[in-house]
């Protein structure tokens, strides 16, 4: 019984459903008796998902990880075999060739001049010093009050600023792109202005915004105060390095940030020429309070299902009868009679088949019925009845209506600009409301090209249900899916959170169980690529770590996946990681650089997290600064003191 985008249930929204029927008109149904359209017969119809696109006019899946055996080509750390991609020969999968050591300094480096890796060598070996890293923030305040902010900025563009963000605005950051893009390199836009609070702001802040006006009583369930603000972990940002943070202000504040992502679709069209991204976070257009009690619906009711019809099969194979779901209802405390029962189910069994299935049970929010019975269930230890939601506000309504307008007014104008939008991932209190927002604008924006990505984070125990679940109702309601994989951001913190307020880790216990997850992952969605019409699926790597790419590269070849099929991608922030990013690029495959741009004074906090980052990774700088150190010293011995990066020949 999950939660529409716009049938929030027990009637939380119903009042404001007219409202959102308007912005939303497609994506209300809930699946409420949706049958498979016919699927086209021709694959070579559909556009490919990581080339530009054109501006628009208005049975068991649980596989488990392939046996794939990675080959690389000999060569040690910063070497500079003349290896180049100019002349690419393919393997026997249709492959170019490309050096999965990942060790060709000169493959790596020869979009960079002299400069470029003179500033990269000096910004990694200053994030290696503690009491910099540590003391970053207070450091940069006291540099820019000394400097004054013409040679602050001057600096910063030297140094941190210059490596990791591309410019202060849409002119500024296009030579980066345009000259990233000559080396087979494109680009996901973030303007990666963050207001820098401090703690005690920021909890306050949170608090406010994650806290109902609405009273509700004391709840003893663990899984459902998981979606309750709790102050301790009041600033999001605490142990998080890798992901920017939004904080809830004002109903006009979301209308900034929505304002922000909107010149971001511009700033990709314009400097892309249709071939990027935008990045948006929906933790910034609304109040998240909404998206908590969303996600404690949306997980609720799926546990609801689970109780009913069982785990012993897999997640799409689930069902139960109408004699299943009367005995259930019985067994956890919740009154109905028989003719309810019934009315209850027919209401649910779209298919008439005498079953409920997982999609089916997703309309159980629109049954016009009184459902406060169902809403509630008896706490095993108190004996007491628990209501599994809060209800809103009239005022929580009408912020909830704000949301839901601003995310189909981004989504909407992305496809007129021909601009594909990047769903960020976000902590799991709010994560099942974002998927599930993600997946209802994929259902009405994704009919002709995938234009909506949603990210899904392997290090969560539930990703490859979560993934095998929307790829199937990608399928039964036709349209594009597309998908970015990462590992997470929010690890240590998510770790903390399950521990102290006592529900069970979603966390992978260890980072071979979330490599092997991902592989997974990335595994379940070739397989459905390789059964779906070319260009319907789609993902992007997400990854700086050097076995994954390889891991990928491999699994492409054993699916039958080439790069010119353009339906998988890598991805690296810009900055990082270029022995990877460009080697790939160069060689053919679809590589992507997440590109942050906005005025220097405004994204130092990025920049922070930029530096602990890499203080945090040590053995992968290492070897970054010994292949800038290779390639510089390479260049100096044969005399190329002036450096012109060269582009390679384009793929054939």
């Amino acid at each position: 019984m999950a939660c529409g985008l716009g049938r929030v249930p027990c009637r939380l929204l119903q009042r404001s459903l007219n409202y959102h029927q308007r912005y939303l008109p497609h994506s209300y149904g809930l699946w409420k008796g949706s049958k498979p359209r016919p699927s086209s017969t021709s694959s070579s119809s559909s556009p490919s998902p990581f080339s530009p696109p054109p501006p628009s006019a208005g049975s068991s899946r649980r596989g488990g990880t392939a046996a794939l055996t990675t080959t690389t080509t000999a060569s040690t750390v910063g070497s500079n075999n003349n290896n180049s991609n100019d002349n690419k020969v393919l393997d026997e999968y249709g492959h170019p060739y490309v050096d999965l050591s990942f060790n060709n300094a000169t493959e790596a480096y020869r979009s960079k001049s002299n400069f470029e890796l003179i500033r990269a060598l000096l910004v990694f070996n200053l994030c290696t010093v503690r009491i910099l890293v540590d003391k970053n923030k207070e450091l940069l305040k006291w540099a820019r009050r000394i400097l004054g902010k013409t040679l602050f900025t001057k600096l910063m563009k030297a140094t941190f600023y210059g490596q990791f963000v591309a410019g202060e605005d849409q002119d500024d950051i296009r030579p980066t792109i345009e000259k990233n893009m000559k080396f087979g390199v494109k680009s996901i836009l973030d303007y990666s202005v963050e207001k820098d609070l401090s703690s005690e702001e920021a909890k306050k802040a949170e608090m406010e915004s994650c806290t109902s006006d609405m009273p509700s009583g004391e709840l003893q369930d663990p899984e459902i105060k998981r979606y309750r603000a709790h102050e301790e972990f009041g600033d999001r940002r605490e142990k998080v390095f890798e992901a920017r943070t939004y904080f809830y202000k004002d109903e006009a504040d979301c209308d900034e940030n929505m304002n922000i992502f909107l010149n971001c679709i511009d700033a990709v069209s314009g400097a892309t020429d249709g071939s990027g991204f935008a990045a948006i976070k929906l933790t910034a257009l609304g109040r998240p309070q909404l998206l908590l009690q969303m996600s404690e619906v949306l997980v609720s009711t799926r546990a609801m299902f689970d109780k009913i019809a069982g785990t012993d099969v897999d997640i799409l194979l689930r069902s139960f009868s109408q004699k299943d779901l009367r005995r259930s209802l019985k067994g956890m405390g919740i009154p109905m009679s028989r003719d309810e029962t019934k009315k209850w189910f027919t209401f649910l069994d779209s298919g008439q088949d005498g079953e409920v299935d997982l999609l089916d049970w997703d309309n159980l929010l629109e049954v016009s019925m009184s459902l406060h019975k169902v809403f509630n269930r008896v706490n095993v230890k108190t004996g007491e009845a628990e209501s599994l939601i809060t209800a809103l506000t009239e005022e929580e309504e009408n912020q909830m209506k704000n949301m839901l307008y601003r995310i189909n007014k981004i989504a909407k104008y992305a496809k007129q600009q021909g601009v594909r939008v990047m769903i960020d991932a976000e902590q799991t209190y709010f994560q099942p409301a974002i998927s599930r927002l993600a997946m209802e604008i994929m259902r009405k924006f994704n009919k002709d090209r995938a234009v909506i990505f949603n990210t899904y984070q392997c290090y969560l125990k539930a990703t490859l249900n979560n993934i095998i679940i929307d790829l199937d109702l990608s399928r039964k309601e036709d349209f594009y899916f597309g998908a970015k994989l990462v590992r997470g951001a929010y690890m240590e913190q998510e770790r903390e959170r399950a521990k102290t307020l006592g529900y069970d880790d979603p966390i992978c216990d260890s980072f071979e169980h979330t490599t092997e997850n991902y592989y997974n992952v990335l595994n379940e969605v070739m397989r459905t690529i390789q059964k779906r019409d070319r260009g319907k699926v789609s993902v992007m790597v997400a990854s700086h770590n050097e076995e994954t790419v390889k891991y990928t590269v491999e699994a492409m070849k054993a699916h039958g996946i080439k790069p010119a099929d353009r339906l998988i991608c890598f991805g690296q922030l810009l900055g990082m990681c270029d022995q990877v990013s460009f080697p790939m690029g160069q060689a053919g495959y679809s590589v992507y650089k997440y590109v942050p741009y906005g005025p220097v004074e405004d994204v130092i906090p990025y920049l922070s997290r930029r530096a602990q980052e890499n203080r945090g990774i040590l053995k992968k700088v290492k070897k970054e600064k010994q292949l800038l150190f290779s390639e510089l010293r390479n260049r100096i011995l044969r005399g190329k003191f002036i450096y012109r990066p060269t582009p390679p020949v384009p793929p054939a």
